[in-house]
């Protein structure tokens, strides 16, 4: 499996969707947003989508450099037209509304239709935190899970993402799908030619798999929760709501839904409520409490949320990021479509 720098996967991304029509800018952005979901681990969301959205970009569904609308806005809400431009774009523009939204007004909700696969939500919250707010995500996709007990898709893997200011280095921040696990892994897992951990699909027959292929072959991901996936499944209820009605993508399942993510974020001014460098202090507290946590039999160490990102992180800065085989040379291929020699941009570790 190559390994490659950071650096050197922000230039191979952003030359080949600028070369694809997309504006320096957002070719940028995008690149460094992938990028570093490779940096903390989270491959499904890193360079393997280079793909998948240039073939969108080919296909019109992906517009680059389209303007955003504000379709209807007061104080503290806004609801944005992405006029399906790339979805970290109109992510980052929601995100960066609320916040500012926020500063005056205390709690903000901005959503976002029209949209795009939007990447991870840990950025867009963590993009809150770092202004001093707690940061709340939410966004339904396609329909690839099924209900609780179901074997038929009906719900989007409807990720959620909350953070938190913190005195610690190491950011405050959960990120997670409501189904047992990402679309995205089950596509690193398909890319690398191995099997899941654990059963997280159910087939076309209705039979429990570690098989990624299943999911491709008219199968279903489970709901986040095993023996009690309703819970899983509830949640995701709530993002298709939040994330998918509320914004006015509609429910995955809908006929109105077009395919992207319908997108909520929300801020909230800690300074409203209380001293922020106190807030800091308490939820950094509770951080160092967790973690002081006897582990039972089985476990080494306790973690916090985006303590794993944080440490893989800083692993792969220093040793790189690996790239499995079959993706590298689809993006090879790509680049080469498009007259680019990203071979001799770059070179593996």
């Amino acid at each position: 499996m190559p390994i490659f720098t950071a650096e050197d996967l922000k230039t191979v991304g952003f030359e080949i969707f600028k070369a694809a029509g997309a504006p320096s800018d957002e070719a940028r952005l995008v690149s460094e947003m992938l990028v570093n979901a490779n940096l903390d681990g989270h491959d499904s969301h890193g360079v393997i989508r280079v793909l998948q959205y240039v073939k969108s970009i080919r296909e019109g569904k992906i517009k680059p450099g389209v303007k955003v609308e504000v379709l209807r806005e007061t104080p503290t809400t806004a609801v944005l037209n992405g006029n399906w431009g790339f979805g970290q774009v109109v992510a980052t523009m929601a995100m960066r509304k609320a916040v500012e939204k926020a500063k005056t007004n205390a709690v903000s909700v901005v959503c976002a239709t029209n949209c795009n696969h939007v990447g991870r939500l840990y950025d867009y919250t963590l993009l809150a935190s770092k202004n001093g707010m707690i940061g709340i995500s939410f966004a339904n996709s396609i329909s690839m899970v099924a209900p609780y007990g179901g074997m038929e898709r009906r719900i989007g893997t409807c990720p959620m993402s909350f953070a938190f200011p913190t005195d610690e280095e190491i950011p405050f921040v959960i990120d997670i799908a409501t189904s047992i696990c990402a679309e995205g892994k089950i596509r690193v897992k398909s890319h690398e030619g191995k099997n899941l951990p654990y059963n997280c699909i159910v087939d076309k027959d209705g039979r429990l798999t570690k098989n990624p292929k299943a999911l491709y072959e008219g199968g279903a991901i489970l709901p986040m929760g095993g023996e009690v996936g309703y819970k899983g499944f509830n949640l995701g209820l709530v993002v298709e709501i939040l994330g998918g009605i509320l914004s006015g993508t509609g429910y995955s399942y809908s006929k109105k839904f077009r395919g992207g993510n319908g997108v909520f974020m929300e801020a909230i001014n800690v300074e409203m409520f209380m001293d922020l460098e106190e807030f800091r202090h308490e939820v950094g507290e509770l951080a160092r409490a967790v973690r002081s946590s006897k582990p039972r039999l089985g476990f080494k160490k306790i973690l916090t949320p985006g303590e794993i990102e944080f440490k893989t992180r800083e692993r792969r800065l220093r040793e790189g990021i690996p790239v499995p085989e079959k993706t590298w040379v689809e993006i090879v291929k790509i680049a080469r479509e498009l007259n680019l020699d990203i071979e001799g941009l770059v070179k593996s570790k």
